[in-house]
């Protein structure tokens, strides 16, 4: 849309009583001026958009200021907060100016401005925080650790907390290998530099090296070496884990003697972190060896969540997939407290201590304990909650449909300052902008506001503000609101045409573009079912159908061709919703070399799968599919179907006799 398109007051949300439209003025030339970094225009695109009041000069304002940050002054950055006040752009400004207060070291006007940053999501600025604390006296050692092992990137803010904190004595060199390991474990490089360069700033040249290439590294060294020599082998053994875990375990066998318990058992946990991940059979047993070198350490070792979930998840597909319930346990038990409550593992836990309970000193309490776990998360709305109530026994319930919103609250709703401008951003193709600015509105609202502004995003067939929003509500649950039926007709044909369950495909497409119909990824996806445009030419050959790369845009060709590949790789993959969902995501590749090994119970399989997004897509698109399949049925429906029989028994290796794989698909 053109910078001087008029959009009416009702469509972008603002109130029906007034008569005048509203336009985006100069927004998307202020923009592109950004971009430009054409400081002389932004300034007069900001005069000309305060001055004429334009609905959207909050945000040409920021754009001016932001890209002057390095050189503005605390004045007019006061003035913009007071002119301001309230919105989106305030405190993205706040977090902007505190990331230039810690740069220019002003400790006073940072403390003073930083408890206003309600958003409070850039670590940075928290680690600038920390260290305007510390300077002023107060005790912050815990919360910076916490910080500073939870940085991922090397930037200025954590890194001057961790020197500063170092040169006082409250960080340890025991505290600064642990953040480069954490740092090699997660592959930044940089940032595991920045923590060696505290305890051996001569050797800090060391982590590159043994980044970019640790077997030549380690055939470098030779023993006997000091601690600082040992810390740097242990670092490249987990880097080369990450590179061939089983090389990596042949070279710590022969470095083992070398290095102290606690190195040795990080490096094996690393070991078994990274062949769960490629899904080795030893991967267990690499955990268990970490397991009794960590019992051999004064303290045993802290390992991060995410090694830990792989430890759990390696325990699940041992044992030629007779899991170690133990190992389940102890992996679980280690995670920190918020990660324990994660669904995902109140889940597995529970399956475990069942599991666990025949051989226990108390059968009946151990199951009772379990039970109550599973009945902590079976009420709640995902793939986790409708797995523990069918392991109860239970139906999969769906709750009571809400009482519908009045006039008044739908009317509240246009009125919203911040909700009318997030609509009118996205009106004007600025999407992004459009979302934090909604986003930043709701915080606040109770669940009928929410709905109402949910519904607002409904009837403006903005789907993902309508169900992004609809889930944040914890009392009123508008299933309608969070599992919308757009082009129901257009996507049921499609769906029957090509032979697949409609609701399948519903739970799909929300989980894939939230139903934007000219939704396009970073790499190239397109439309509803977010089609590339290699298998989108592949599968209109396959299916008979004219094709021209500018028709993928088209809803219903978008629909035919994304319905069509989604049952060829269904059909390829035996059937199985779980492998064809992984495959749409990934490749049908790999959920091919996923299946391999040994015969897993399905839940178990979807758990193990390698790569994160994946994992939370099938689980994701599962679980909608079976609300959908509810809901298609009857609006007015109290149970869904049985989410563990869409997921199917067991997933294993292709069995003889099954026509081979095609090797065509895409």
């Amino acid at each position: 849309m053109a910078a001087t398109a008029t959009v009416t007051l009702l469509s972008v949300g603002l109130p029906a009583c007034a008569q005048e439209p509203a336009t985006p003025g100069n927004v998307l030339e202020a923009r592109d001026a950004h971009r430009r970094k054409d400081t002389a225009r932004l300034s007069a695109l900001r005069d000309a958009a305060i001055a004429e009041n334009q609905a959207l000069a909050s945000w040409v304002h920021y754009w001016d200021l932001n890209a002057r940050m390095s050189t503005a002054q605390a004045d007019e950055v006061a003035a913009f907060y007071r002119r301001w006040a309230g919105t989106y752009v305030e405190d993205r400004l706040r977090n902007d100016w505190l990331l230039e207060l810690g740069k220019r070291r002003d400790w006073a006007a940072l403390a003073a401005d930083y408890p206003r940053f309600r958003m409070n999501d850039d670590r940075e600025v928290t680690c600038y925080a920390l260290l305007a604390d510390h300077l002023a006296g107060k005790n912050v050692r815990e919360a910076a650790r916490t910080a500073w092992f939870a940085q991922k990137d090397a930037d200025d803010g954590c890194a001057l907390l961790a020197t500063t904190l170092f040169e006082a004595r409250q960080f340890a060199a025991a505290d600064a290998w642990r953040r480069a390991r954490v740092a090699i474990d997660i592959n930044k490089p940089r940032a595991a530099q920045q923590a060696v360069q505290l305890v051996a700033p001569s050797l800090a040249g060391d982590v590159t090296e043994l980044s970019d290439n640790p077997a030549r590294y380690l055939a470098r060294r030779r023993p006997p070496m000091d601690r600082t020599a040992t810390e740097l082998v242990t670092l490249a053994l987990m880097r080369q884990a990450a590179m061939d875990p089983e090389l990596a375990a042949q070279q710590l066998n022969s470095w083992q003697n070398e290095l102290r318990p606690e190195q040795a058992a990080w490096a094996w946990a690393t070991v078994g972190k990274q062949a769960a991940i490629r899904l080795l059979p030893a991967a267990s047993t690499y955990f268990q060896q970490a397991d009794l070198l960590a019992s051999r350490t004064d303290r045993e070792p802290v390992w991060a969540d995410n090694t830990l979930a792989w430890k759990a998840r390696a325990a699940l597909r041992a044992n030629d997939g007779k899991p170690r319930w133990q190992q389940v346990v102890q992996a679980i038990n280690a995670m920190e407290p918020k990660e324990q409550g994660d669904p995902t593992w109140v889940y597995w836990k529970a399956r475990a201590l069942h599991a666990l309970a025949a051989d226990s000193s108390d059968p009946a309490a151990l199951r009772k304990q379990a039970d109550d776990m599973l009945a902590s998360i079976a009420g709640q709305y995902h793939y986790y909650g409708s797995l523990a109530a069918e392991e109860l026994g239970r139906p999969i319930t769906l709750p009571p449909v809400p009482a519908p919103l009045t006039r008044d609250e739908r009317d509240a709703a246009l009125r919203v300052p911040g909700l009318s401008r997030a609509l009118l951003l996205i009106s004007v193709g600025l999407r992004n902008e459009g979302n934090r600015e909604w986003n930043f509105t709701l915080r606040g609202m109770d669940d009928r506001a929410l709905r109402a502004a949910a519904q607002l995003g409904c009837e403006r067939e903005l789907w993902d503000r309508c169900i992004n929003t609809s889930e944040r509500t914890q009392v009123e649950i508008d299933m309608a609101q969070r599992f919308p039926t757009p082009f129901r007709r257009e996507l049921t044909h499609h769906a029957s045409q090509a032979g697949l369950e409609p609701a399948f495909v519903y739970g799909l497409i929300r989980q894939e573009s939230r139903f934007i119909v000219d939704a396009r990824s970073g790499v190239g996806a397109s439309g509803l079912m977010q089609v590339m445009p290699a298998t989108a030419r592949w599968t209109a050959r396959k299916v008979g159908m004219s094709y021209s790369p500018d028709m993928l845009q088209d809803r219903d060709v978008n629909l035919k061709l994304g319905t069509s590949y989604l049952k060829l790789i269904l059909d390829d993959l035996g059937g199985s919703q779980a492998m064809a969902t992984a495959a749409y995501n990934a490749g049908p590749n790999r959920p091919r070399r996923w299946r391999e090994g040994p015969r897993l119970e399905s839940a178990i399989w979807v758990e193990n799968v390698p790569f994160s997004e994946t994992r939370d897509y099938v689980k994701k698109v599962l679980s909608n599919a079976t609300f959908y399949a509810a809901l298609l049925n009857n609006r007015e429906a109290t149970r869904a179907p049985s989410l563990k029989a869409r997921l199917g028994a067991t997933i294993g290796p292709r069995e003889a006799g099954v026509p081979a794989p095609d090797a065509e698909l895409p």
